[in-house]
């Protein structure tokens, strides 16, 4: 279902049906026809799978991914390469940059930045032992959280609200609201400036 104004680029593919490994975690029951909200602009060799929702004025960039069971809010953009992975919810305002791999089962809220390259995972047993199946969840990313450049993000972790992720962390454990971190692992270093915050 495609919304007003709604522009599909060259070789773009809207409601691809998903292939699956007999080993993979998503569901696989029937997906209803994708949806595209007013004014979102699918680009230039850019994939969004069946069974998906996409808000109003959403950019999904060159080459990009967004993949079944996801709901974008309005205003998001997918920069170009970067892939969205099933079962994912992002919030309105929500920019993902260049080549960023957002997994399956993750939650981004509203006004979240993600810089190019960052990679957020899932599975914590790398695909081994039936346990996983019941542990398997990606990082909760709060309102206004900004993650950094080739920043790594750990399974099931959560990035505050306003808090800040500096380039190249890797991220093992909850960061606080409102605080900055950088390393690896990721570790607090000061507080996020109040001018920087959403409602500073």
């Amino acid at each position: 279902m495609l919304g007003e104004g709604v522009k599909v680029l060259e070789h773009a593919v809207v409601g691809k049906q998903p292939t699956l490994s007999p080993r993979s975690t998503a569901k696989r029951e029937p997906l209803p026809p994708a949806e595209l909200g007013d004014g979102t602009i699918v680009s230039t060799g850019a994939v969004v799978f069946a069974g998906t929702s996409v808000g109003a004025r959403v950019i999904v960039g060159d080459q990009s991914c967004v993949r079944e069971r996801v709901t974008l809010g309005d205003d998001v953009v997918v920069g170009r390469g970067s892939l969205v992975e099933n079962d994912t919810t992002i919030g309105a305002l929500t920019k993902i940059q260049a080549h960023a791999y957002i997994t399956a089962y993750s939650t981004l809220e509203d006004n979240v930045f993600i810089a190019p390259c960052v990679v957020t995972t899932n599975d914590n047993f790398m695909g081994r032992t039936e346990r996983r199946h019941e542990l398997i969840a990606g990082p909760t990313i709060r309102r206004g959280a900004r993650v950094g450049g080739g920043a790594v993000l750990c399974p099931g972790i959560e990035i505050g609200e306003d808090a800040f992720v500096g380039a190249g962390a890797v991220v093992t454990k909850d960061v606080p609201a409102r605080m900055l971190v950088v390393g690896n692992p990721a570790r607090v270093i000061r507080e996020v400036a109040a001018d920087e915050l959403l409602d500073g």
